[in-house]
């Protein structure tokens, strides 16, 4: 499915004034999307039904992701500073997820898809139940570089999954395993891009691996002084943070690329060749800086 499709079937839903006014909205996930159309339209029994199927998931994931950019609300002075502005926009980022994640049952409910309503609905229990662990082994800081990886491909992945019972064959077989790379490799250009700003490093792999890896003195001052930028750009240099998530994505891509010719498709593959290429892209990219600075 191309983003024009996509936009043209999430637009009705997901165009309203008053939310582009006043908040943001998170990206699309165009990528997971055009996986699960693409391998549904390989499933005689759900093929009919692709549209449809990918169109709820899409709403249901925008409200997650929504929900996901709300802020805690700031305390005493700096609650005032943030104004009424930004407190509206906090509001309808709530209010948007609400309506986006609602969409979907009245959707499949119309369709007579109550068994889709289900899985989606156990899914995002599921969902949820991950987020509360991660929150909890972060704020304890119980976390390594790793389970930071892990968790971000289950949380990507989990609506997704949902749709094994829709497989069948190879495909059944081969689903959990193809959504839980492609989403990890997600995970994996995320951070390779906040590198890239080298704003700050919470709530980012880099940090987990320092924290893991890194000396004392080093995490001590990750902790002190986490918004220096001087002192980002040192460790992301010193620990080779750009390097390694660039050889992470290397080595997801490439096992991505083994299990879609696992599949036996021509057609299915040259369909989701142009969804790994910015993977692909960026991986290489980060090679070519690399050998650069070596030379």
């Amino acid at each position: 499915m191309n983003r024009a499709r996509m936009t043209q079937m999430t637009g009705k839903y997901m165009n309203h004034d008053m939310i582009s006014l006043h908040t943001d909205l998170p990206e699309l996930p165009e990528g997971r999307i055009s996986l699960l159309y693409a391998v549904l339209g390989q499933q005689p029994d759900a093929a009919p039904q692709k549209e449809l199927l990918t169109l709820v998931t899409s709403l249901v994931q925008m409200g997650l992701d929504t929900h996901d950019m709300v802020e805690n609300a700031p305390q005493g002075a700096s609650a005032a500073k943030s104004g009424l502005l930004a407190m509206r926009a906090q509001q309808l980022k709530v209010l948007a997820g609400d309506y986006f994640s609602s969409r979907f049952y009245h959707l499949l409910s119309q369709a007579g898809q109550i068994d889709t309503v289900r899985r989606l609905s156990e899914a995002i229990c599921d969902i949820n139940r991950l987020k509360v662990s991660l929150y909890g082994k972060m704020t304890q800081m119980k976390l390594n570089a790793e389970e930071y990886l892990h968790f971000g491909a289950e949380l990507k992945s989990g609506l997704f999954l949902a749709f094994t019972g829709f497989m069948s064959g190879l495909y059944e077989r081969a689903w959990p395993e193809l959504v839980e790379r492609f989403s990890r490799c997600e995970v994996l250009l995320q951070e390779m891009r906040k590198v890239e700003k080298m704003s700050s490093l919470d709530e980012s792999w880099g940090m987990w691996h320092i924290l893991q890896e890194g000396t004392e003195e080093d995490r001590r001052m990750l902790f002190e002084r986490r918004d220096d930028p001087n002192l980002i750009k040192t460790l992301m240099h010193k620990y080779d943070i750009a390097e390694k998530l660039g050889s992470l994505l290397r080595q997801s891509t490439g096992q991505l690329q083994v299990l879609l010719q696992r599949l036996q498709s021509d057609k299915l593959l040259r369909e989701l060749q142009p969804l790994i290429e910015p993977f692909l892209q960026a991986a290489g990219q980060q090679r070519a800086t690399a050998l650069k600075e070596l030379g």
